[in-house]
């Protein structure tokens, strides 16, 4: 796997699961419970969700940039900046 690649199953998640997953590995590393081996991979893990977490934040901001307000007051959206 490519170092900027997310894994499959991260990949798939929503904003809100991403997170929850995250915030789950950082309780169980803050705990101090697992193996030291455990903890590498959790790390790892983590890494990938972080980054899938900022990805989908700057996709939903690219969204949101979109939206313009035109002298009449009037809203519309521009297309979004495909990358």
């Amino acid at each position: 796997m490519a170092k900027n690649t997310v894994p499959a199953d991260i990949a798939k998640m929503s904003f809100e699961d991403a997170l929850d997953a995250l915030e789950e590995i950082v309780r169980s590393l803050e705990e101090g419970e697992i193996k030291l081996e455990d903890a590498i991979n959790a790390y790892e893990r983590g890494a990938h969700l972080k980054r899938h977490c900022e990805t989908k934040l700057q996709e939903a901001k690219t969204r949101v940039d979109k939206v313009v307000l035109s002298p009449d007051g009037s809203v519309s959206v521009e297309p979004g900046d495909e990358e």
